[in-house]
């Protein structure tokens, strides 16, 4: 074992043992090297990742760190972190190695991310820069987490741009009311918006929806899994979070539309998507509805916005809405807390009130 050279050809190739993660011996080749030299350096780089040592590449440690998380979260939400690794942490630190990196490279690293432009020209928003940030901690944790990395340079260098709140808007019952009313001539985008807007759900379980997730007996609706495009092809997964898992009651007169529109639907199975339409099929009726109803445009996920708007204004309170939205309680407080009526005046008074009963 070790490093030849292949005669036919000049090229260079690596034969090695080395003890896996199971305690068994395994046998490795690589072919194709220029020089005796690259091939030495890459079976140095393999034993030490496969020993998971610190000194090997950031660039070898990224692969382990994939093989680590990959599996565990969501396509989509791997697909973002891989995009951000591959394309603005691997290109400054893949070489260098894990052990060596200080919290001085992250720095610098930070200016060269606030000094880049996006695809318009424009400076990298500070949500965007904080979510570069966070991901290169993120990997960083795990290296001292699980492979004895001593600290994180990244926690050390300190964050990098915050977040930025979005504006919350959402249509009140009545531009609801004249926004569906344009948008009627359209069946499966029209029964789409009903479902948004009278049961809070998210675009993707909306559209991951099949006629087995309804009960009409019980007028409830099941919430079991998101729906996703990715690279062409449809890929269902589990809801947003364990919270998300759900089942919605639905109000009478939707459960009656939307049991009217299935039967509607020849040939549909049991785990036939209902609503077999894009997002963006769904952002144009979003447009030409709101131009010809005259109300202002929102965003999709709006939607789910003016329906927790819409509780809150029936006096519902956040525990009890959390559970229908798939929501924490506390997410529904901290995000809506300024649409809740606030109580300040009749909290004075009961503690005024207080004050002055004797034995209180």
């Amino acid at each position: 074992m070790g490093v030849f050279k292949n005669k036919e050809n000049g090229t260079w190739l690596v034969q090695l043992r080395y003890t896996d993660w199971q305690g068994e011996r395994k046998q490795k080749m690589k072919r194709g090297f220029a020089t005796k030299r690259e091939a030495l350096a890459w079976e140095r780089e393999f034993l030490m990742q496969k020993q998971s040592d610190v000194n090997m590449t950031f660039e070898s440690f990224a692969q382990l760190y994939e093989k680590d998380v990959k599996l565990r979260i969501k396509l989509n939400t791997w697909q973002t972190k891989e995009s951000i690794i591959k394309q603005k942490i691997l290109p400054y630190f893949g070489k260098k190695k894990l052990s060596e990196i200080t919290a001085k490279d992250v720095i610098d690293w930070q200016n060269e991310m606030r000094s880049m432009k996006n695809d318009k020209g424009k400076p990298f928003s500070k949500t965007y820069l904080k979510t570069l940030h966070n991901q290169l901690s993120c990997l960083f944790n795990h290296a001292v987490r699980f492979y004895g990395l001593g600290m994180n340079p990244a926690q050390k260098a300190g964050n990098m741009g915050t977040e930025e709140k979005k504006e919350m808007l959402f249509w009140t019952k009545a531009e609801y009311d004249k926004f569906i009313e344009a948008v009627m001539d359209k069946p499966i985008t029209y029964y789409a918006f009903e479902i948004l807007y009278w049961c809070g759900l998210r675009l993707g379980e909306m559209l991951a929806l099949t006629p087995a997730d309804f009960d009409f007996e019980r007028g409830t609706v099941s919430i079991t899994k998101s729906y996703q495009r990715i690279h062409g092809e449809d890929v269902i997964t589990p809801p947003k979070t364990k919270k998300s898992v759900r089942v919605v009651q639905m109000p009478p007169f939707l459960c009656d539309e939307i049991q009217d529109y299935i039967k509607r639907l020849h040939g549909a199975e049991s785990d036939t998507r209902i609503f077999p339409i894009s997002k963006h099929q769904l952002h144009s009726e979003m447009s030409r509805g709101s131009k010809a109803a005259g109300v202002k445009r929102i965003r999709i996920h709006d939607l789910r916005h003016s329906h927790i708007s819409l509780l809150i204004d029936q006096g519902f309170t956040a525990l009890a809405i959390a559970d229908r939205v798939g929501h924490e309680s506390i997410d529904i407080t901290y995000r809506y807390a300024h649409l809740f009526p606030t109580r300040q005046a009749e909290m004075v008074d009961k503690l005024d009130q207080l004050k002055w009963q004797k034995g209180a």
